[in-house]
């Protein structure tokens, strides 16, 4: 059967190929191979010139360029030549190392050179950094611009809908009101605090050799202050350098990034969940194409599917970032291979985390608050005021202000009128009597409008 996003097993690849392209160059197989190319040849420059090891001369400017237009011109052509190669020899690897081999013989200073590439290196040291680079760079490219984007949409919500108000409803019941927008500043505060801190986050590489010492390095020159170069070269890549770790670098660098993608795809879910309850609620309305199918059966519905779409990505998401996050921690004595496969499906965490983001702003875009909903909702719910009245009973001294305001509205339908009879009978200052016969649900927010413009956008 012919290859397409028709035919793909996974549907980050097929139904929803559109919406991760962009982690293609990173996470495919392509990428993979290419950041493998990238840090052999910065390694290979990095060790030209070492004073203590003159059989390895600094290159000239012709090498140099030719090494710079190899890394820009590794294209999926030079890729497939690799995954030939690596047929062959059953080592991914081993195969970069014989392509970059095959490439030097093209050039007559780096031809007599080729013995340096993957010098002192052990797999892992190739892998570990490629992996720390291709991670970085979807999350900088690809994650955290969702992210923003997300960001402004609900800052939009929460400063266009600052004074609008509404039912609060704690454990489904409802409560003293709050502002619309004033809850979607709410979740744009959390979700910053964790976006924040995944772009704080700097992954850790290490190349050390084959369990860690630098024990070929050492006996090949002793000279040369391995642990200083490997640091260096680390560093130069834009990665912290982790010097203490067996074959592999421990992945926990990982499990604090796939935790904090979690932590921000959780308040995600939490935010769909709040959304699709409003829109059950008539408190917001979706805008849709003439054209699109709410119901195979049922003409009239506008299905709130995009926060749908999102929840059930953000679960699938969530559990491979979970998995991951406990197992790349955990390997055997000085390393085994489970984490090799285990790496290949962070390509698929990261694509459903995309997914999900790509529908909620969809689903944000559609998204019409109706006011005279909320309103109506508002204006039958007069037992709110319970709370403020009880509240200036006990400012003032009067007795069992919490216990008088239970037994008038617990469990009961309240009305305007008779709540005004109850508080024409406090005897409180007259300022304050009158303050509480002007307040309605709709004027009881608190903060909640300043809360909501206050959102930096």
């Amino acid at each position: 059967m012919e290859y397409s996003s028709l035919t793909a097993i996974s549907s980050v690849d097929g139904r929803y190929f559109k919406r991760t392209e962009a982690l293609r160059p990173f996470f495919s197989e392509y990428g993979l191979i290419r950041y493998r190319v990238l840090v052999e040849v910065r390694w290979f420059q990095a060790l030209a010139g070492q004073a203590a090891m003159p059989e390895f001369p600094a290159l000239d400017a012709g090498a140099s360029a030719f090494l710079e237009q190899l890394l820009e011109a590794f294209d999926t052509e030079q890729a497939w030549r690799v995954k030939t190669i690596d047929g062959r020899v059953n080592h991914d690897v081993k195969a970069v190392e014989y392509y970059l081999q095959e490439r030097f013989q093209e050039h007559p200073e780096l031809k007599p050179l080729s013995a340096f590439l993957h010098f002192g290196c052990t797999s892992e040291d190739i892998n570990n950094l490629a992996y720390a680079l291709l991670i970085r760079d979807a999350r900088d490219t690809v994650l955290l611009p969702l992210h923003a984007r997300i960001d402004a949409a609900l800052t939009e919500l929460a400063h266009t809908n600052a004074e609008v108000p509404m039912m609060s409803r704690t454990h489904g019941q409802t409560a003293s009101p709050t502002t619309l927008g004033k809850e979607m500043a709410n979740f744009v505060a959390r979700l910053r605090r964790q976006s924040d801190a995944l772009a704080a986050f700097k992954p850790l590489g290490k190349f050390n050799g084959a369990v860690g010492n630098f024990n070929a390095h050492i006996v090949a020159n002793s000279e040369l202050d391995w642990p200083t170069i490997a640091q260096a070269f680390v560093e130069s890549l834009g990665l912290e350098f982790n010097p203490y770790t067996t074959q592999i670098e421990p992945h926990d660098w990982m499990a604090e990034w796939f935790h904090a993608i979690c932590r921000h795809q959780t308040i995600l879910l939490d935010l769909c969940r709040d959304i699709w309850a409003y829109i059950s609620l008539g408190y917001f309305g979706q805008k849709f194409d003439e054209g699109e199918v709410g119901s195979s059966t049922m003409p009239h519905k506008v299905n709130p599917i995009t926060f749908e779409n999102a929840e059930g990505n953000i679960g699938t998401a969530c559990a491979l970032f979970a998995h991951l996050a406990s197992k790349l921690a955990i390997s055997r004595w000085q390393r085994d291979l489970s984490d090799s496969t285990a790496l290949r499906t962070t390509g698929t965490a990261f694509g459903h985390a995309v997914i999900a983001c790509h529908s909620l702003l969809k689903g944000l875009g559609q998204l019409e608050a109706h006011p005279e909903r909320l309103a109506a909702d508002l204006g039958d719910a007069w037992e709110v005021l319970a709370e403020p009245i009880q509240t200036v009973m006990r400012r003032y001294g009067l007795d069992n202000p919490y216990e008088q305001l239970k037994a008038l509205t617990r469990g009961k339908t309240i009305s305007r009128d008779m709540l005004h009879d109850f508080i024409r009978t406090l005897e409180i200052p007259e300022a304050a009597r009158d303050a509480l016969l002007a307040l309605t649900p709709a004027d009881y927010t608190g903060n909640a409008a300043d809360m909501a413009r206050r959102i930096g956008g």
